[in-house]
């Protein structure tokens, strides 16, 4: 066969795996995520990003204190509110951003206003994003950064991250401008409008995009210590000679590669969570235990088609993609001799098909010696799919640093 002939034979495949799990529902979903606009300045590097999904419904004249962690340093940081979800315009009439000094309170003096194109407000279209003006100053890496937004009009679906593993805070009112904490009586475990942070950090310095489900999401790590694995990859990329410095945790707990249902899905998510956010160098691909547990038929070859569609779909996109094996989870209940050969499959062709530009091997790593199928039990948080945070730190100590510093 010409190697032609087999690219149209692989298209041909990637459209009916896309029709066989297009549902109405997705399709307007996929439409908010067809028109996130990347953020047009060369220089910059996302820091932290969360995957946006829907939230339940906006409360008008609320106030959002939102706790994020940086990755690498830089100046001229720049934040993205999103309405990825909502089904009409929503204004952010006041957004600062600053650092914490204990829970809801800030470093005094270091709270000041974003712009949007100059404006003290912004109103982003449904289904959009917006990106602030740069803020003067250098951002260092590993901060606990304050972003406090006010929306005035919200209502119908609000759009965020709902399981955080860390606490902030929310107001009735613009309190926005407070360092204080006493207005900000109420918490929350979730981050409400605010998906990406960018930073410049210098010439050739990238980051690197962990796309997966609740395990890099963080579940069953400790809340507010920042212990799930990309956060740990974050700290050994800090002190390691390597240009890639960033890292975005885009994980959502019971995500698909293939289906919506728990957040989009990894195909219907992978521009706005992924792509459009900048200097991304490498996706490390996590993902796949939901679609094969959910004994929705979905076959070890209709899997790797999805794999295939995230690689090529990132390789036209000029980054690279770090492949990762699916961890072991017999003891999870939905776990059956049938999900496990499916597994298996998917894992040997991550190993083996030389498509991923490299491969991260998290099953090697999680599994028990003595049943190789479980998780080892120093690693299980208790659940038997989902690691504790010392699962997570050897997951992110698995990672080949090297295979992150990629060009194409």
């Amino acid at each position: 066969m010409t190697a032609g002939r087999a690219r149209l034979r692989r298209t041909a495949a990637l459209l009916l795996l896309a029709a066989a799990f297009q549902t109405g529902p997705a399709h307007a979903q996929s439409r908010a995520a067809a028109q996130v606009k990347p953020l047009d300045d060369p220089k910059a590097v996302v820091t932290w990003g969360a995957s946006a999904d829907r939230l339940g419904d906006g409360v008008a004249d609320r106030s959002y204190r939102l706790i994020v962690h940086t990755s690498v340093a830089g100046s001229g940081m720049r934040v993205r509110l999103s309405n990825a979800f909502g089904d009409r315009p929503l204004t952010f009439d006041s957004v600062y951003a600053g650092v914490r000094r204990a829970g809801a309170a800030l470093v005094p003096g270091s709270n000041r206003r974003l712009t949007f194109d100059g404006a003290r407000s912004v109103t982003v279209p449904a289904g959009e994003v917006a990106y602030s003006d740069p803020l003067p100053g250098r951002l260092p890496a590993a901060t606990d950064l304050v972003v406090s937004i006010h929306t005035p009009d919200a209502a119908g679906p609000a759009t965020g991250h709902g399981m955080a593993m860390q606490t902030s805070y929310a107001t009735q009112g613009d309190h926005t401008g407070e360092e204080g904490a006493g207005s900000w009586t109420d918490t929350t475990g979730s981050w409400y409008y605010l998906d990406s942070v960018s930073v410049r950090p210098g010439a050739g310095i990238g980051a690197v995009v962990a796309l997966g489900d609740s395990i890099t999401d963080g579940w069953a790590s400790t809340t507010d210590q920042n212990r799930r694995w990309p956060d740990y990859l974050a700290r050994r990329l800090q002190s390691a000679r390597t240009a890639v410095k960033g890292v975005a945790d885009e994980g959502i707990s019971g995500n698909k590669v293939l289906a919506d249902g728990a957040g989009q899905s990894a195909l219907n998510r992978l521009q706005r969570d992924v792509l459009s956010q900048p200097g991304v160098r490498t996706v490390l691909l996590f993902e796949g235990v939901n679609d094969l547990k959910a004994h929705s038929g979905v076959t070890a070859q209709d899997l790797i088609a999805g794999y295939r569609e995230i690689i090529d779909r990132a390789h036209a996109a000029g980054k690279c993609v770090v492949g990762s094996t699916i961890g072991p989870f017999k003891g999870w209940p939905e776990w059956d001799p049938a999900a496990e050969a499916v597994r298996q499959e998917v894992n040997q062709f991550v190993r083996t098909s030389g498509e991923p530009d490299a491969v991260t091997d998290f099953d090697h790593i999680l599994r028990s010696p003595y049943d190789q199928e479980r998780m080892l039990p120093f690693f299980d948080g208790g659940d038997h799919i989902h690691p504790n945070d010392k699962g997570m730190a050897a997951m992110a100590d698995a990672v080949d640093l090297k295979s992150l510093d990629c060009a194409r």
